[in-house]
């Protein structure tokens, strides 16, 4: 089995958008009610829309309750986005468990697959699109494209640099999320077109940049 630890793990040191971390089950279930009706609003009028007070109705709370959480409105969409973001992560992480890896393009796959899957199933998804992407302590690179390039060293090796790695699905990343995004606008279930070609694209990338350096463990 893969080491998902790897995916699943946390930034030290990453800023917490929520005010006051629940410690009690009622806190916690008290979170996540603001949190979903954060995510209804979002899939029916969009995040700029958002408001405390939209919040606070639709989760039949009051607005101090909101504030208890969240100093702004932007709090809330962070701390949304946080949320979806994790469950991406552990969507990834799930499949990564349950398929077997056979070649260096699953966990890519797997990764893009999760994506689609997200904005399907996942509230206020397309939140993530909010924000700049996080990326790593020590390069530009997006943060979830170390994890996956440690995940791929590990499993598969080659001879791929590890800053040439990181970039290379950096990019990937960036071209994948952007036509898997577009397919959902198109498309409430997600242009079955584009979310091909975001495959097709991505793979075609990655194998012409790394494709003969992933495989160089094989030959070995």
């Amino acid at each position: 089995m893969p080491n998902i630890d790897v995916i699943l793990g946390a930034e030290p040191g990453r800023k917490r958008p929520v005010r006051t971390e629940p410690t009690q089950r009622r806190s916690t279930q008290r979170l996540d009610a603001l949190l979903d009706a954060a995510a209804e609003i979002v899939d029916e009028t969009g995040f700029e829309r958002l408001t405390t007070q939209m919040v606070a109705e639709r989760a039949g709370a009051s607005i101090g309750t909101v504030y208890r959480y969240f100093p702004d409105r932007v709090a809330v969409l962070h701390a949304l986005r946080e949320r979806c973001i994790r469950r991406y992560r552990e969507r990834v992480a799930d499949e990564l468990a349950r398929v077997e890896l056979t070649e260096w393009w699953d966990v890519v796959d797997v990764a893009l697959d999760a994506c689609a899957a997200s904005y399907r199933e996942e509230p206020g998804f397309s939140v993530v699109q909010a924000a700049a992407r996080e990326t790593a302590a020590d390069d530009m690179e997006p943060e979830f494209a170390h994890r996956m390039a440690r995940l791929i060293e590990a499993e598969f090796g080659g001879e791929a640099e590890p800053t040439e790695l990181r970039f290379r699905l950096g990019i990937a990343i960036e071209l994948g999320d952007a036509l898997i995004s577009r397919a959902f606008e198109r498309e409430a279930s997600g242009d079955e077109r584009y979310l091909a070609e975001a495959k097709r694209l991505v793979q075609t990338y990655l194998a012409e940049h790394l494709g003969e350096a992933l495989r160089a463990s094989t030959a070995a």
